[in-house]
């Protein structure tokens, strides 16, 4: 509903210049981490969602509108920016007592936003892993190009040679290439436009995994395009053939996304010069995405405990972090990478229950309770602690 929704409004968009946002839900949102102010923060790039006209720093601005939330309830809400004294941000308040997505176990869901007239607009809230992972594959967005307005129409923004490139690449495929070859090809692609070194990608580990994840959502929405465009463009026979195809094309989205996210986190390891094995066997036939120094070291029992490391890798994790618990079971503590963007407290503390500490990009951190942010890893911190044993 919520995706059929969205193209609804950009089939006007042209004639009446309507916009879309989507940005996950953080610890921000309702003054938990001592935010000024209840309400979903707007990055001021997506400003233009809720004034047609610029703001004045030192001024307040305000507009009052409808917004009809999970097409069934509507609330009367504000949009406004703070513009006086030190303050310099935009915000949607007014919801109501009874409004259902500031508990804490909405950190970490996925808002979106969708404009439909001056003063009306349509309001989502995914909760749901599936959810976020079918919304974030049916537009072919990256994490990182959340928290900002979205466009569905055109290619994701990049350098113009990198663009080029791109096209270069997906010229010379007829069909699509494996999903490590498709994260080689963007690594590769991305390194080679920026003169990225392996020096530079142990320097700042946080930042090089987003900038080859985004990079690889370019150059795979190039090769659907070519791929696909011969399927699209003719009649479907009947609508149980287009669901089909529909399906197919999200199925591909997500499988590659995850499997991406171990392929470039296993560069970054082996740039780091980690000793590590991927998919190693544990007990009950399990396969852990990493497991540090090795599966030949978790089998030994000689081997100390305490050196042994696990990490898991999920591009979100808001339902699916209990998954890995029972994957290494010599190892206590174990580590779970994610591009999930928040999460609520009540998770954090039962993840901290069970031992399980996140390593997310050091961008998204702040997206966390402050609370929970010391126990949280960056990517850099996370090859210190694992050199530490090696």
């Amino acid at each position: 509903m919520y995706k059929r929704k969205i193209l609804n409004s950009e089939r006007t968009k042209e004639k009446n210049e309507k916009k879309e946002f989507c940005s996950f839900i953080t610890a921000n949102e309702k003054g938990k981490n001592g935010s000024h102010q209840a309400g979903f923060y707007i990055p001021k790039c997506a400003a233009p969602l809720l004034f047609d006209k610029p703001v004045v720093k030192g001024e307040n601005k305000d507009k009052l509108v409808k917004v009809k939330w999970q097409d069934d309830f509507l609330t009367d809400s504000r949009f406004i920016y703070y513009g006086q004294g030190t303050r310099n941000e935009y915000r949607i308040t007014r919801f109501g007592k009874s409004f259902p997505f500031f508990e804490e176990d909405n950190v970490g869901d996925l808002l979106i936003i969708a404009q439909q007239s001056d003063d009306f607009y349509q309001g989502f809230v995914l909760q749901t892993d599936q959810d976020i992972d079918d919304f974030l594959a049916f537009f072919n967005l990256s994490p990182e190009k959340t928290n900002q307005l979205i466009d569905i129409t055109q290619s994701i923004s990049t350098e113009e040679r990198l663009n080029t490139e791109i096209q270069n690449i997906v010229s010379s495929y007829s069909s699509f290439p494996e999903t490590k070859q498709m994260a080689q090809l963007a690594r590769n692609l991305y390194n080679r436009i920026h003169n990225i070194t392996d020096t530079e990608i142990c320097s700042n580990p946080d930042l090089q995994i987003l900038k080859w994840i985004d990079t690889e959502y370019s150059l795979f929405r190039g090769f659907e395009e070519k791929i696909y465009s011969a399927v699209y463009n003719r009649p479907f026979k009947n609508c149980q053939e287009l669901i089909q195809f529909s399906n197919a094309i999200l199925n591909r989205r997500k499988s590659r996304a995850g499997k991406s996210l171990e392929h470039h986190l296993a560069t970054i390891f082996t740039s780091a010069r980690l000793q590590f094995e991927e998919q190693a066997i544990t007990e009950d036939n399990k396969k852990p995405d990493f497991l540090f120094p090795s599966g030949e070291a978790y089998h030994n029992i000689q081997f100390p405990t305490d050196k042994l490391i696990f990490l898991g890798a999920k591009t979100t994790c808001k339902d699916r972090w209990r998954q890995v618990l029972n994957e290494a079971n010599r190892i206590e503590t174990k580590y779970l990478f994610t591009l999930q963007q928040g999460i609520s407290k009540n998770q954090l503390s039962e993840m901290k229950h069970e031992h399980l500490k996140l390593v997310v990009p050091a961008a998204y951190k702040t997206s966390f309770d402050k609370e929970f942010q010391p126990e949280i890893e960056t990517l850099a911190s996370f090859i210190t602690i694992v050199k530490s044993t090696q």
